[in-house]
């Protein structure tokens, strides 16, 4: 007769490795070809931003021979120097984050490395701690200029009347 007891992969030992089926190898090999071609995406558009920071201070002084009263002039290409070389930075990290995750996610699948295996979660962990935390942040942000606004619109209606 046929062994109708059931099998829990998962024992309580803590001795047991995780059990990754054929689908999970897939799945996982699939989601390191689509990170590695993310991540390259996000290495391009992170130098163009950063050829883009370099080419502020020219974009400012065109700016200033057409319209000298214009706000981006008295902003100054040193601050958009900055500002574009920050932006360029928020995008290499997660994207180098990607790359290490592909790399190590397909070393891993394609040799049965517990090792890699193990290095790629840990990279998608950074991946989705920094973007939590990034949004914690966008999400303070937007907090303060909603109280801000609120509170300058009560400071205009009070002192209109």
């Amino acid at each position: 007769m046929e062994n109708l007891e059931e099998t829990n992969p998962v024992q309580e030992s803590e001795n047991e490795a995780l059990i990754i089926t054929e689908d999970i190898r897939s799945y996982i090999y699939d989601t390191a070809k689509w990170t590695k071609f993310l991540s390259i995406v996000g290495f391009v558009g992170c130098a163009l931003t950063a050829m883009a920071a370099f080419s502020a201070s020219a974009v400012i002084s065109a700016v200033s021979a057409i319209d000298p009263s214009n706000p981006l002039v008295k902003l100054g290409g040193g601050a958009l120097t900055a500002f574009y070389l920050f932006i360029a930075l928020l995008t290499f990290y997660p994207s180098l984050l990607l790359f290490k995750y592909s790399t190590s996610a397909k070393t891993a699948v394609l040799y049965g490395d517990q090792e890699n295996l193990a290095e790629a979660m840990n990279k998608m962990r950074s991946l989705f701690k920094f973007w939590g935390i990034f949004t914690i942040i966008i999400i303070a942000i937007y907090v303060v200029v909603i109280l801000l606004s609120i509170v300058a619109g009560i400071a205009a209606a009070g002192g209109g009347a």
